[in-house]
């Protein structure tokens, strides 16, 4: 179909006459009416007595809009000037107005150009589509094969009170895995006072401040390059050497290193500060499990009960805690019975006091290794092999699903 626009009467009646089964338009805004209407229009004709200004106006909305609707202007005398306005503007064709014959051939070039137009439009149409549809297949087959990949279990080891052996339960748990055939890292987020290197007798060359040196980009290769090898089957991202580092890595940087690391290792255990900083929180957001530790003294059970309170408040579900015991054997005029009701906790293991722990602690030997037969140390074994017992269970189709649904106040 061709559609004409042409005031003038008599014009109209020659042109329509000579392009049969076209629809004739005397104003520009009944003209849009109908190729808003019509998509499948090829060729649009502009009378001799249309205004050169409005017709160029329509001919560039139509380069842009429409690319394959062809614009043929009709004038009285076509010159040099009328010739190069109309091109510029994107019209087609410009032809005489007493070429009949001209007008014609015009019109059937307009068709065939919108042909190959419409042809190559909807080529690109199909490649367009296929290549999303390959984007979004293997979009899929990644997130897929993310979620096939092995994640490892993350054990964060956490205590409001200083000196209640969290990092000596912390060290000896991620030992007794790594002793147990598990590729395990352990991690020291307490940035200021860290022990977990010394307590392993180690000299860690990076630390976790030079994350920042990264800028955002932690994969696997990044990660390698600042941990320390404690085994073949242990390494450690140890805390900052010095106080007055330059650098420090941020919340983002270590959520960052700790998703990463769940795929590197089987197992990645935390010792944090103490406190419930950005750190802190970060690494229980990624937890599997939370080993909270207090020692049998009111001052430890002051400061587990605002442990759990918070975790409580945060919506941290109870079946993700683990209770470790220490100094269980004091007699101090509290029991352990007293201290697991108040706090409404039972313990999942209890050690004793013992001169063999800081022994080892002050030698930078795992307790677990240096007193294999220790009672401690078999309690601490058999805590870390719980850990792999429940992942059994697990990959033999009882994981439990679901998500934390995490509450903080501002």
């Amino acid at each position: 179909m061709t559609a004409i626009l042409e005031p003038d009467v008599g014009h109209l009646a020659i042109v329509q006459t000579m392009l049969h089964g076209s629809v004739a338009f005397k104003s520009f805004e009944d003209l849009n009416a109908h190729i808003a209407a019509s998509p499948h229009e090829f060729a649009v004709v502009i009378g001799p007595t249309v205004d050169v200004d409005a017709a160029t106006a329509f001919a560039k909305w139509a380069r842009i809009s429409r690319p394959d609707l062809g614009v043929i202007l009709l004038r009285r005398t076509v010159d040099h000037d009328v010739l190069t306005t109309a091109l510029r503007s994107g019209m087609r064709e410009v032809v005489e107005a007493n070429d009949l014959a001209g007008i014609t051939t015009a019109v059937h070039r307009a068709r065939s150009v919108a042909s190959e137009i419409a042809k190559t439009i909807e080529v690109e149409a199909q490649a367009a589509a296929s290549s999303a549809m390959a984007q979004a297949k293997a979009d899929v087959a990644a997130a897929q094969a993310a979620a096939d990949m092995p994640q490892g279990k993350v054990l964060t080891v956490f205590s409001t009170k200083g000196g209640v052996g969290k990092s000596l339960i912390a060290t000896n748990t991620a030992v007794a895995l790594s002793d147990a055939g598990h590729n395990v890292c352990l991690i020291d987020l307490d940035v200021n006072s860290g022990d977990v290197a010394i307590m392993l007798q180690l000299t860690p060359a990076r630390t976790i401040n030079d994350l920042v040196a990264f800028n955002g980009m932690i994969d696997e290769v990044a990660l390698e390059s600042i941990l320390t090898r404690h085994s073949k089957r242990l390494a450690i991202v140890a805390a900052p050497v010095r106080l007055d580092s330059p650098d420090h890595a941020t919340a983002v940087d270590i959520g960052t290193m700790i998703d990463t690391l769940k795929g590197m290792f089987d197992y990645v255990v935390v010792d944090t500060s103490g406190v419930f900083d950005d750190n802190a929180l970060t690494a229980l957001d990624r937890t599997d499990t939370i080993v909270l530790v207090a020692t049998l003294d009111i001052p430890a059970l002051k400061g587990l009960k605002l442990a759990t309170g918070t975790l409580d408040l945060l919506n941290f579900p109870r079946d993700t805690w683990k209770f470790v015991l220490n100094r269980a054997d004091g007699k101090v005029g509290l029991t352990t019975d007293e201290f697991e009701s108040t706090v409404g906790l039972k313990a999942d293991i209890s050690l004793v006091s013992s001169r063999e722990v800081l022994s080892a602690v002050n030698r930078g030997e795992a307790l677990v290794r240096a007193y294999p037969s220790h009672p401690n140390s078999k309690a601490i074994v058999a805590f870390a092999h719980s850990f792999t017992n429940v992942d059994a269970t697990q990959s033999e189709g009882h994981k439990v699903s679901g998500g934390r649904l995490r509450l903080r106040r501002g």
